[in-house]
């Protein structure tokens, strides 16, 4: 694919690019948007696509009036635009969710019975903790590629039974943002007839996700990460296990007909299609924006999007490299591929006590505290299971270690502005300390306003 590189150069239009915050020692400055990997700022082409679309809402599927025919074919065309998008195969299902978290929820239900799951201690939550029904192997934190591989085709050699399993796995790391070996490790999968389903949470918005070529069976991902707002998710993949499942949840949409029986009873025919598994009214605006997320990347051509971040994560490193009290957390090291997603801690500072002044007297938001991956976080900072520790500022006095990390992340928007205002913020507190007081409350980090 020919890309313009003059036009890939500048990061998109993004809504919030403009927003003044105030800063506790004085005076505003533009807000620095660099917790991507918690929720992307929607872009805007797809605010304005939704603009665009929002005077013809109506309820999809039932309706017989013109703008239900409309959403409904809107509704319909955005998961043609999804599986394009993710290179989805002609057999593959393209179910609409509320985000990650609820996609893997949802294909933890339609295991079948017996199902085996195998999941590295590295992954996020959504991907760590849906397989409550099923016998769960995890895997130890690999330190490199090649590593990730060999424990997968270890665990899954000793398998004592035949029958299904799974393995689910990160695209991208949501607390390094290192990529992992996603087509080697669905080859090994399939080598022992294992299923493997991808969480390309931070993946999608950062690189492109190919479901044939990577040769996964099933991909999820969140809109809010893919510069789309308004709770949307997606789960694409294979029909069979999806279609051989109890609907995730039972109602209107799912069912294609309800009949009471002789004896007081109700028989269900279910759907066969995704409908299945999308009971209820669906959120035609959270799928719309999804897909107009998927068509404004691939027209802005993402070769040309993920060489711009690349430079934006190179000066990024080299940046905090030339701190000597900033250590970057990694688990496969320095030349590692990754996407815009950095976790690092500050010698001699509380993480949350750092992002409290990066936001408080530079206007730059980051994220701290453990990232919804606690084991993958307690390996990095090498301390022990029982060690205190949680999502938020801890109970501990700025300048005592903490078990938090500082993260921040960034994306197709990202002017290099921020990026540098962020390096300048991180040497200055170092150097120079905080200007202002802070304490905890309610779990947070934040200024002693007195």
């Amino acid at each position: 694919m020919s890309v313009d590189q003059s036009v890939c150069a500048a990061p998109l239009p993004v809504l919030g690019r403009d927003v003044l915050v105030p800063l506790v020692t004085g005076g505003e400055v533009t807000y620095a948007a660099l917790d991507y990997a918690a929720s992307a700022p929607a872009l805007q082409r797809v605010w304005d696509d939704v603009a665009a679309y929002a005077p013809y809402y109506g309820s999809v599927h039932r309706g017989a009036g013109y703008l239900s025919q409309l959403s409904t074919d809107l509704f319909e065309q955005s998961r043609v635009t999804v599986a394009e998008f993710l290179g989805c195969r002609t057999d593959d299902q393209v179910v609409f969710t509320r985000s990650t978290t609820d996609s893997l929820n949802l294909l933890a239900a339609a295991l079948p019975a017996g199902c085996e799951v195998f999941v590295f201690e590295t992954e996020h939550h959504a991907s760590l903790l849906p397989w409550r029904d099923a016998k769960v192997t995890y895997l130890s934190a690999p330190r490199s590629p090649e590593q990730a591989v060999r424990t997968l085709e270890d665990a899954l050699a000793d398998r004592e039974a035949d029958g299904p399993a799974l393995v689910c796995v990160t695209g991208a790391s949501n607390v390094t943002g290192e990529l992992w070996p996603v087509r080697e490790l669905a080859a090994a999968a399939h080598a022992h007839g294992v299923r493997i389903v991808l969480d390309a949470a931070q993946l999608a918005p950062h690189h492109p996700v190919d479901v044939a070529e990577l040769d996964v069976d099933w991909v999820a991902f969140s809109g809010h990460k893919l510069y789309a707002p308004f709770g949307s998710g997606v789960l694409a993949g294979r029909a069979d296990w999806l279609r051989d499942a109890e609907p995730y949840l039972a109602g209107g949409g799912a069912s294609r007909k309800v009949a009471r029986r002789e004896d007081g009873g109700v028989d269900v025919e279910w759907h066969e299609s995704a409908a299945r598994h999308e009971a209820g009214s669906p959120n035609v605006i959270g799928v719309y924006s999804i897909a107009s997320a998927c068509r404004a990347l691939t027209e802005a051509g993402f070769d040309g999007l993920v060489e711009r971040e690349q430079r934006l994560v190179a000066r990024v490193r080299e940046g905090l490299a030339g701190v000597p009290q900033v250590r970057v957390l990694s688990l496969f090291g320095d030349d590692a591929p990754r996407v815009g997603v950095i976790s690092f801690v500050v010698e001699g500072w509380n993480s949350s006590h750092f992002a409290a002044a990066l936001s408080a007297e530079y206007g730059i938001g980051v994220r701290d505290g453990l990232f919804c991956a606690h084991p993958l976080v307690r390996t990095l900072l090498g301390s022990e299971p029982q060690d205190p520790g949680e999502c938020g500022a801890p109970d501990t006095a700025p300048g005592e270690r903490s078990l938090n990390a500082i993260r921040v992340s960034f994306g197709a928007g990202t002017p290099d502005e921020h990026v540098d205002r962020f390096l300048t913020a991180v040497a200055e507190l170092v150097r120079d300390g905080a200007a202002w007081n802070y304490r905890t409350e309610d779990g947070r980090c934040v200024p002693d306003r007195g």
